[in-house]
C-alpha cells in the first residue's frame, strides 16, 4: 500500500512538471515571436531543448508537442498542429537519445543532441511544407526554419550550461521526480 501512494505522488509530480513546462512551450512559442520574412523565429524550440535536460526526453517529447502544437492551435495555423506535434515531439527523443543514453552525463551530450534534434526539426519541417504546399515554399523559408533553430539551439545551450554550473538543473531533476 506504501509503495502504490509513493508511485502515484511520483506520477501526479512528473505529470505536473511536464504540464508545467508544456505551458511555457506554448507562451514562449508563441508570446516571444520575432519575424523572420514568411514566418517567424521563437523562443519555444530553446524551453524544448532546455527541457530534455530537466524532465527527460520521455516527458520532454509530450510537453514539446502538446506545447507547440497548442501554440499552432491558439495562433490560427491548424493545418500545422500534426506536424508540429509530431515533428517537435520527435526532435525532443532524438535530443534527449544523445544526451541521455549515447553521450549521457556531459554537456557536450546536450550539444549534439540539440543539433541532431535540430537538424530533424529543419528536415521535418521542410518536408511538410513540400506535401503541404511546394518546393519553392519549402525551400525559399530554408534559411528562416535555420535561424529560428540554431537561435533555440543557442540560447537552450547557454541556459543549460547556466543551470549545471549554479546546480540548479540537478535540483529540479530531483523535482520532477
Amino acid at each position: 500500500m506504501e509503495n502504490s501512494k509513493a508511485k502515484q505522488k511520483f506520477n501526479v509530480r512528473a505529470l505536473c512538471f511536464t504540464a508545467v513546462m508544456a505551458a511555457l512551450i506554448f507562451v514562449f512559442t508563441f508570446t516571444f515571436k520575432i519575424p523572420l520574412g514568411t514566418g517567424y523565429a521563437h523562443l519555444g524550440d530553446s524551453i524544448i531543448f532546455l527541457s530534455i535536460a530537466l524532465l527527460g526526453s520521455k516527458k520532454s517529447s509530450l510537453a514539446a508537442g502538446i506545447g507547440a502544437a497548442l501554440a499552432d492551435l491558439i495562433g490560427g495555423y491548424p493545418a500545422w498542429i500534426a506536424p508540429t506535434f509530431l515533428i517537435k515531439l520527435i526532435m525532443a527523443l532524438i535530443c534527449g537519445l544523445f544526451a541521455e543514453k549515447l553521450i549521457k552525463g556531459r554537456f557536450v551530450g546536450y550539444i549534439v543532441g540539440c543539433v541532431t534534434g535540430g537538424c530533424f526539426q529543419i528536415v521535418g519541417y521542410t518536408l511538410a511544407k513540400l506535401i503541404m504546399y511546394d518546393k519553392a515554399y519549402a525551400l525559399t523559408t530554408l534559411p528562416e526554419l535555420i535561424m529560428q533553430t540554431v537561435f533555440g539551439i543557442v540560447v537552450a545551450l547557454v541556459f543549460i550550461a547556466i543551470f549545471n554550473k549554479t546546480k540548479v538543473t540537478d535540483k529540479l531533476k530531483k523535482l520532477a521526480e
